[in-house]
């Protein structure tokens, strides 16, 4: 199993663990995680990206492994990928769905319009 699926494993497990439902979606060449039909977090090219609070993105890059998503040369604000070493235990990786959970309800949906 590649690391990829392992973290999404991890991932899944904790937010059962937690009550949280949610959908669990490939997407990126990943796994994805909606929660509210908004992107939570997600598996991406071996780490993870997880969307927070963009006025808390300052003091999150400071973690360890922790950097600004930069997708097609550009800044996305409120995005952050974070490398294996910062979630590497389940306190860590906690600690990640929580900042992702927190922001969850003000970001905006990504649901499409019918």
């Amino acid at each position: 199993m590649d690391s990829n699926h392992i973290t999404a494993a991890r991932i899944t497990d904790m937010l059962t663990a937690k009550n949280i439902p949610f959908e669990q979606k490939r997407m990126f060449g990943g796994d994805c995680f909606m929660v509210d039909d908004k992107m939570l977090m997600g598996t991406y090219k071996g780490g993870i990206m997880a969307r927070v609070d963009p006025a808390e993105e300052e003091t999150l890059t400071a973690k360890l492994g922790a950097s600004a998503m930069i997708h097609g040369g550009k800044a996305m604000p409120g995005f952050l990928m974070i490398e294996p070493l910062g979630y590497e235990s389940d306190a860590d990786l906690d600690f990640w769905i929580k900042k992702a959970m927190e922001f969850n309800p003000k970001a905006k949906s990504s649901k499409k319009k019918k």
